[in-house]
């Protein structure tokens, strides 16, 4: 065992499942969750509010069972929720960073759990580029917007400089050449 047994195994718990999260994601996937964990908590200075990076479980309905998921970003604010590695109350954002083995779940089992959790915002992003916004109206999930990256200045859909904001904190705004920065 020896320094291993200290290194965090990455699952998740969907209906008493466990779903092994390793091997890790691509290079692309932990460049995008960087930029946008940088983003969101230089926005946060100051605030009650945290963000976390792909460490913190969120127990999403703990008056049920010990499900969990463990998101890419999460913003949370209501601190007294946040028990060692898990948090149990609603997240305001969660964005989940695509890879070949995750892409159905996030867009499948996970958008309906973090939908049920009542999480007002959650972006779909996929290191080749492209951002889904949706948003949650009456219980439900609503695709808001949809963007692919095009950085090519020449092209008439260019749109790196395309500002997006968080909808709970409209003060943190980001382009979409921001998020896909270094990502080759």
């Amino acid at each position: 065992m020896g320094m291993a047994g200290l290194e965090r195994r990455k699952d998740e718990k969907i209906d008493g499942v466990i779903y092994d999260m390793s091997p890790s994601p691509g290079y692309g996937h932990f460049t995008v969750d960087g930029n946008l964990y940088t983003i969101i908590k230089r926005g946060l200075t100051g605030s009650v509010c945290t963000v976390s990076m792909e460490n913190l479980d969120f127990k999403y309905h703990p008056e049920v069972n010990d499900d969990y998921l463990c998101p890419d970003i999460m913003v949370i604010c209501d601190r007294k929720q946040l028990k060692g590695g898990a948090y149990s109350g609603v997240p305001r954002f969660i964005a989940e960073t695509l890879s070949h083995s995750t892409a159905k779940r996030d867009r499948t089992e996970k958008k309906d759990i973090y939908e049920m959790a009542g999480v007002e915002e959650y972006w779909i992003v996929s290191p080749r580029g492209s951002v889904e916004i949706f948003y949650l109206e009456n219980g439900k999930y609503v695709l808001q917007e949809s963007y692919i990256l095009e950085d090519d200045k020449e092209e008439p859909d260019y749109n790196a400089d395309t500002e997006i904001s968080l909808r709970a904190f409209p003060y943190i705004k980001m382009t979409l050449g921001e998020i896909f920065e270094g990502v080759d």
